[in-house]
């Protein structure tokens, strides 16, 4: 009898879609890097986040079943068929140190870009501090465009002395002379960002289109506000989404985006331009027994994953 062994969902190390672990980074020969940053050290209310990116690797483990990629009937396209990735594990975090995490986050990006600039970074957070030191490791690709998915604007300059925080990101995001712009999808609900801000962000040509809007434009309408053949960066935080598919989250929003909206979405701005990288924040799975969340989260990854690299083919 063959002694091979069955790479099934149930067995083995926990990777992204069990894929192969590198934690040597010197030769990333993949399409796709995933890295996990599991910080949650700038919440203020409701930590957890920490444990996303360990969720959303075991959700996702049930992609391992297929070599040759998923078929998706309504479509007729099978997802992810042919990408090659590899899972790069976790950035070290540091106890009670919210700078030097940030900081290893960071130079944990700027290394596996600069060994394969060809290569698409996936990070998993963490809360939603993590994309910016992503984006300032991305300088070497900009310029692009910025689209946040999330249910809070998070541009709050300051508050009681902090600048980088999970209420922070977008404004600090903004600094950066590579971004050209930014669109946010599915603002909605009460938020930590005030009427100021708000403002602030509408004058330097922040769009912000929230689930009301989004219903009255439609799917098309909405991924036709970005540039057409543009460059984006996409970051998710996962409360865009309506509370019950993401109840294990820091701030469930009720009235987001549901499942498939956000995934069509996605699929469009696959189409629409070039994704530089990606990232998804704010899985919180101990608010969450079912483990919906990380379910949700991996799909909406493993879908978006496959339609940029459709795209990609398709232009080659």
């Amino acid at each position: 009898m063959e002694n091979k062994k069955l790479n099934l969902p149930l067995t083995g190390i926990p990777t992204f879609c069990k894929a192969p672990l590198r934690e040597d980074w010197s030769n990333l020969q993949a399409d796709v890097a995933v890295l996990g940053v599991p910080f949650d050290i700038s919440v203020g209310e409701r930590p957890g986040a920490r444990f996303g990116p360990k969720a959303i690797r075991e959700a996702s483990c049930v992609y391992a079943l297929s070599g040759s990629g998923f078929y998706d009937h309504e479509i007729d396209a099978y997802c992810m068929e042919g990408v090659n990735i590899v899972d790069c594990g976790d950035v070290n975090m540091s106890h009670m140190d919210a700078q030097r995490c940030l900081q290893n986050t960071y130079e944990a990006a700027l290394e596996i870009i600069s060994k394969n600039p060809k290569i698409l970074l996936v990070s998993l957070g963490g809360d939603h501090a993590v994309p910016i030191p992503l984006l300032r490791a991305f300088k070497g690709k900009g310029p692009f465009h910025v689209v946040q998915f999330d249910s809070h604007l998070d541009y709050v300059d300051e508050r009681y002395g902090i600048r980088e925080a999970h209420n922070n990101t977008m404004r600090r995001i903004g600094e950066l002379d590579y971004v050209t712009g930014m669109t946010a999808i599915g603002i909605h609900g009460i938020s930590s960002t005030s009427r100021e801000d708000f403002q602030k962000a509408r004058s330097q040509g922040f769009s912000i289109i929230g689930p009301r809007e989004f219903r009255r434009l439609g799917v098309e309408k909405v991924v036709a506000k970005l540039p057409k053949g543009g460059r984006f960066y996409v970051t998710i935080d996962i409360d865009v989404l309506d509370a019950p598919w993401a109840p294990g989250t820091g701030l469930p929003s009720p009235g987001g985006l549901d499942f498939n909206e956000l995934v069509d979405t996605l699929r469009g701005v696959a189409e629409r331009g070039e994704v530089v990288g990606l990232d998804l924040c704010e899985v919180a799975p101990i608010y969450d027994p079912a483990g919906t969340t990380g379910w949700v989260a991996a799909a909406a990854l493993v879908d978006f994953i496959g339609a940029i690299f459709r795209e990609r083919k398709k232009r080659t």
